[in-house]
Parts: C-alpha cells; structure tokens; sequence
C-alpha cells in the first residue's frame, strides 16, 4: 500500500479521532478551562502513544508561584542513529469562542460539512498538528519500516493562544531533550488551496504606551492657549514625525540589520494571484493601499517593519465643546519587526525619539506593556530544510510550491535560537479558515494532503543527512 492509499483508507478514522480532540475546549486564555487544557493534552498523549511514539510525556510549564498549562512531548527514535533529529511544534490550545451567537453550529462540538470539518481549532491548530500522525504512519507503511528513517520529535504547548509566557524556560529547562538539526512548524497558512504555497518568515512584535504630562489641571484655552504646551499638540507631532515622505519609520538605527528580500523572493511574491482591490475590500474596505515605498503590498505586510499608532486619547471628548489645554494625552503604538532587528532595540530607540522630541515643558513616560516583545524569525528558501520541505509539498500537490510570509508573530524565534535549529513552516491551512473567528473550518481534503506531505517530509531529510539538514 503507498502512502495515498494508506491515508484515504485511514481518513474516516483519522476525522473521527480529530474530532474527539476538538469538542475539548481547551481555551488556554480562560482560567476556567485550565481543567480542560490539561485534558486535550491528556488525549493527545493517548492518541500519540497509539500512533507508536514509544515515549510520550507531559510536560509541566511555569512555577509554584506562576502555574502554566502542560505541553505534550513525544519522540521516536530512527533506525539509524546517525539520521536526522527533527522536532514538530505546534499547539493544543485555542482561542475564545465569543461571539457566541455568530457561530453557525457549536463550536466544541465539530461538524463535517462536506469538504470542511468546522469546530474551534480544526485549523489553528489541532488540526494541522494532528496531521502529522496520519502521514508518519503512512510513510512506515509504504517502507514497511518499524521506526520513521528520521528521529522524530514532538513538542506541542498548551499556551501559544495566551502568548506562550512560560515556553521559552520551558525550552531552556528541556533543551537537552529538545537537540535536533531542525524544527517543522505546522502553525501557518497556505495562498490557497490550489496554491501550494511555505511560509518563510514571521514578524516580530513590540508595543508601546506613551504619556506626555503638561499643566497639573486643564486650563482655560482662551486665558492659557498658546502660552502654554499643549500636550496633545505635542502628541500629534511625535506621532507625525514616526514616519518620513517615504512612509519609512524615523527611528535612529531602525533598519540597521534588516534582512532584505532577494530578487527570487520578491519574484515569488510576484507570482502569487494576488489581486489589490479584492484585497483592500477584505480590509474593511480600504480605499487605498499605502505603505513604505518601493515595495509591494505583499512586501510591506510580510516583510517589512511597520510602525502603527494604535490609539491616541486625552483631553475632552464627551459632548458639547470644552475649550481647553489638556493637562495630558496618551497612545499606544506597536512595531511590527523582521529579520535581522531586536524587539529590545527597537524599544530603546523609541524611548529615545521620545525624549529628543517632547517640547520644554512637557514630561514624558514611555513604558512597554508586553515586556521584551516578540522577536521575529525566518528561513533561507535555499536552505536545505526549506528545499527538503519544498520537495515534499511538490511531490503531494504535484504542483510547484511558491512562498509567502506572514505579518503575525508568535513563539518560533524562541525555538529557533534557543534551540539553535533552523525553521521550518510545513503548514496547508487558509486564510479563509476563520482561524480565531467565529465559524473556524479547515478544509478536510488540505489536512489529509498534510498528511501526505508529513509522509515525504521524513524521507526528504533522511536524504540530506544529518551535517545538511541542520545547515
């Protein structure tokens, strides 16, 4: 039996097992569902020690003081000592559900419609995790082999809808478990469904609040206006002055050490089917695309660093006028970050602008709410575990793979550098999934092509060996 056969014969199997897993709630963001997430990593232990894996175990998270909710680790080892160690990230938990009355159906209690399996986390990311068992088995069946030709190592975290804040100890604390020549992330999108597509990069992240303090009360604008700082004139103009006439951020050393696209990377792009005007309506109907110049749409959203204001309040702002000088005003403002840049930098640099550009008079706080933030990561198309994987999605869609990156960020740059690994995004869910919405769906013929591709992926690295997989 070769590994299609094998995986259509499983696939009514493979559903009913997905679905059991799904109808657990495992909201990670809701502490009354700590019980639960500790189930589906419960089940997903059984389900992984079914499949084969001779040592399967929870892992705890956090401290006495600071509990986190278990991870799921899994290994089986190859045949041949000397082949590849790969490890598969992905997370079992989810997100919220609400607004509850616009879901169509239940969500923990999953429905096939169809080609689609609706339910929260069919796509993000129980299913794209899950897809994994189906096609390790599948490749073993079609070998006939009794251990995968690759040494296989699963880490699937119970925390990455709520930020993963206790991931990165975690992989400190278990990294001589964790040693591998790379890591496969099963956590992205595709282009579409006819567009076989790898994710090879995310951005990074960090937020900042800003508050400028003038007068010790709100003044009379007729008796102080114009004598005095305004301190929400003086946040207009610091929130101006973030960008140039290009629209590239100001920031002293900002693009110091971005990564820059490749011309093939940028002809990738290119040839993705992407039409503007149906992309701005998804935008809540934007009118216009606008960004850095000299860069695509699709550029500036996956890879270039953005600066946004977020929000900007102070003074009056209930009904009827008030005519006066605010006695403060605030905002908050993100950064989204790419390769080459550290969140940290970016948060020193802005916290400078700030106290060069206040005006006399005014006093100005700058704090950081999310800490260090997100850093970003990515992946050489040429590198040899990019290449291993783009052959593997070839030979299951039979067609070629193109690559795209994504604007959102999460926890693989902690994998990548404390694990000392490459990347590597494997991934067949769509925009279109509803991932964090209301009505989430993933298509089911994506999940068993998933599977066929987790089935090629471990003999494309046994190929390369050990030295060229982890290059």
């Amino acid at each position: 039996m070769d590994v299609r056969e094998y995986i259509e014969a499983g696939a009514s199997g493979f559903f009913a097992a997905l679905k059991d897993w799904l109808a657990i709630p495992s909201i990670s963001g809701d502490p009354d569902r700590r019980g639960d997430v500790r189930r589906s990593a419960e089940w997903l232990q059984g389900h992984l020690r079914e499949t084969g894996f001779p040592v399967v175990e929870i892992w705890e998270t956090g401290t006495t003081d600071d509990p986190g909710l278990p991870a799921v680790f899994a290994e089986w080892p190859a045949a041949d000592p000397a082949a590849p160690t790969i490890v598969v990230y992905g997370h079992h938990d989810v997100q919220p559900v609400e607004p509850l009355a616009e879901w169509e159906t239940a969500p923990f209690e999953p429905v096939e419609r169809g080609d689609q399996l609706i339910g929260r986390g069919s796509s993000d990311d129980k299913g794209q995790i899950f897809f994994h068992t189906l096609g390790l088995r599948a490749g073993m069946a079609a070998s006939g082999a009794t251990a995968p030709p690759v040494t296989i190592k699963m880490l699937v975290e119970g925390e990455e809808e709520s930020g993963s804040p206790h991931f990165a100890r975690l992989l400190r604390d278990r990294r001589d478990r964790l040693t591998c020549d790379a890591i496969v992330i099963s956590d992205t999108t595709m282009w579409a469904a006819d567009v076989p597509s790898m994710c090879t990069g995310m951005r990074g992240l960090t937020e900042a609040s800003v508050s400028l303090y003038g007068p010790s009360m709100d003044l009379h604008s007729g008796s102080f206006g114009g004598a005095v700082p305004n301190p929400l004139h003086a946040m207009a103009g610091l929130l101006a002055g973030l960008h140039d006439g290009r629209n590239r951020v100001t920031l002293k050393g900002f693009y110091d050490g971005v990564v820059e696209l490749t011309e093939e990377e940028r002809d990738s792009f290119a040839r993705l089917p992407f039409d503007e005007a149906e992309w701005l309506a998804t935008a809540g109907g934007s009118r216009a695309a606008f960004g850095e110049e000299g860069f695509t749409t699709l550029e500036r959203v996956w890879a270039r660093p953005t600066a946004e204001i977020n929000g900007m309040w102070g003074g009056h702002t209930g009904p009827g006028g008030k005519t006066i000088v605010p006695r403060e005003a605030h905002a908050k403002v993100s950064f989204r970050l790419v390769a080459g840049q550290d969140p940290r930098a970016v948060q020193e640099a802005f916290a400078a602008y700030v106290a060069e550009n206040a005006p006399p008079g005014v006093k100005a706080e700058v704090a950081f709410p999310s800490g260090d933030g997100v850093r970003p990561c990515f992946s050489p198309i040429d590198s040899p575990g990019v290449l291993a994987a783009r052959r593997a999605m070839e030979r299951a869609f039979g067609k070629e793979v193109l690559f795209t990156r994504e604007g959102g960020s999460g926890p693989e740059a902690d994998l990548a550098d404390i694990l000392e690994a490459p990347l590597v995004f494997v991934a067949v869910g769509l925009d279109e999934d509803r991932i964090h919405a209301p009505n989430e769906k993933v298509e089911k013929p994506l999940l068993l092509k998933g599977a066929e591709v987790a089935a090629y992926l471990w003999d494309e690295f046994a190929g390369q060996g050990r030295a060229e997989a982890g290059s």
